[in-house]
């Protein structure tokens, strides 16, 4: 089947799912495999449990039935539907990447754009090649703006999804040591991630916002056009910024155009700075008056254990445990250990996907921690496990567990941080 015939089918429709447990009356099934699992098989249930149309590409799943619809391949499928459906709006596009920061990023310009207009952006972190198509395809008429995420662990990623996406418009946050297993080194990181500029390079007059104080970001930039922003050469920029105290939340003053603001925000960390400073950035040059943008920024709360402040009947827990990679463990740790705040703990699990690079990487953050002097530390993980150190350490969150349980920690602010396969999470109710 061609892709305009199922597109006339997908305008039936409620919209799309791939999960034959969530069916919405009305929907269009699309059947993708994964290595314990083949979604053809549920097809029929789909379609019983309220789906208007089944997609399959299996031709013994297909059978007579109207409502189901073979085609050769149905992830691509989903990605040209995806992409199809992009074309026949109107909707200005912005693509989100970067290595740290863009889903928190992400937020934060939806957050002010919706001061203004109408708009779609990518639910949690559903950034990968199935969920961006399926968040294109919640697209309607009535969107004005769409922010979409995209994250990649392994060359050429982004390219594909640039592809799907067509973005109008593109953010870099940053790039910096994440999935180096997956991209090779850092440079393969800088080259992943710079496929966003590319796209945009080559694919007419494209805008990106851009943190000029990043020097990798500068090198790849070239021939594009820069609306800009950062805390250093404060004449030269769109928008600056500079961090005030963070007792615990981040206050900040910003500038456009020689007038400033200040702002007080929910956001653990001073490393949000720049993330702020982004969505101030495409607020103005989208025309969001720069009271709105303020307000939006002070009332946004995170969610998701990212740079969370969870107070609890006996400690202040401040979760970032979403995930960690050098760059970001360290400016978490950085940004604890200026805190002006008592008694401080951290506990802090393995960082994954780091390859040749992992003992080398885990070993730096030990070292750093020593010239911390916090109170408590707390090592988890088997990485952790192998470097040179004096702290606490346990294999892994349950056996952690079993020793809060029996002694639970009192009166501290407590960083937890580690990638979100260590599950430390869970580890709030016990804190």
């Amino acid at each position: 089947m061609d892709i305009s015939t199922l597109y006339k089918c997908f305008t039936e429709c409620s919209g799309v799912t791939t999960d034959s447990r969530n069916c919405p009356e009305g929907s269009m099934f699309i059947a993708l495999k994964g290595e314990t699992f083949n979604g053809n098989a549920f097809a029929a249930q789909a379609l019983e449990k309220g789906c208007r149309y089944a997609v399959v590409d299996e031709e013994q799943y297909a059978g007579e039935n109207p409502h189901i619809l073979l085609v050769d391949n149905c992830l691509r499928t989903l990605q040209e539907l995806a992409n199809f459906h992009r074309r026949t709006l109107d909707t200005r596009i912005i693509g989100i990447t970067g290595t740290n920061g863009k889903t928190t990023t992400k937020e934060l310009i939806a957050a002010v754009l919706q001061k203004k207009y109408r708009i779609l952006y990518t639910l949690g972190n559903l950034n990968n090649h199935i969920g961006v198509p399926l968040t294109l395809l919640r697209l309607t008429p009535d969107d004005e703006l769409a922010v979409i995420e995209m994250g990649a662990n392994h060359p050429g990623e982004i390219k594909t999804l640039s592809a799907i996406v067509e973005p109008d418009y593109g953010i870099i946050t940053n790039v910096g040591k994440a999935h180096l297993e997956g991209f090779g080194s850092f440079e393969g990181v800088i080259k992943t991630k710079g496929e966003l500029y590319e796209h945009l390079r080559y694919g007419g007059e494209h805008t990106i916002f851009i943190d000029r104080d990043n020097e990798h970001l500068n090198k790849i930039s070239k021939g594009l056009t820069c609306i800009t922003y950062g805390t250093e050469d404060e004449a030269e920029l769109y928008v600056s910024g500079k961090a005030g105290i963070c007792a615990p939340f981040l206050t900040f003053e910003w500038r456009h155009e020689d007038r400033r603001h200040k702002v007080s925000t929910h956001l653990i960390g001073s490393y949000n700075l720049k993330n702020a400073l982004a969505a101030i950035a495409i607020g103005r040059f989208f025309n969001v008056s720069e009271e709105d943008i303020s307000k939006a920024l002070e009332e946004y709360i995170p969610h998701n254990n990212r740079s969370q402040l969870t107070p609890t009947a006996d400690n202040n827990l401040i979760v970032d445990a979403y995930n960690a990679n050098p760059t970001s463990m360290m400016a978490a740790l950085e940004n604890f250990r200026r805190m002006e705040v008592l008694h401080k703990m951290v506990i802090l699990g393995d960082m994954k996907e780091l390859g040749k690079s992992s003992h080398e990487e885990h070993q730096k953050i030990v070292s750093y921690i020593d010239e911390c002097k916090f109170e408590r530390v707390i090592l988890v993980g088997e990485e952790f496990g192998q470097a040179t150190s004096s702290y606490e350490h346990y294999q892994d969150a349950r056996q952690l567990s079993e020793v809060l349980k029996k002694s639970k920690p009192k009166g501290f602010y407590i960083l937890i941080k580690g990638s979100n396969s260590m599950k430390l999470a869970p580890l709030q109710e016990l804190l």
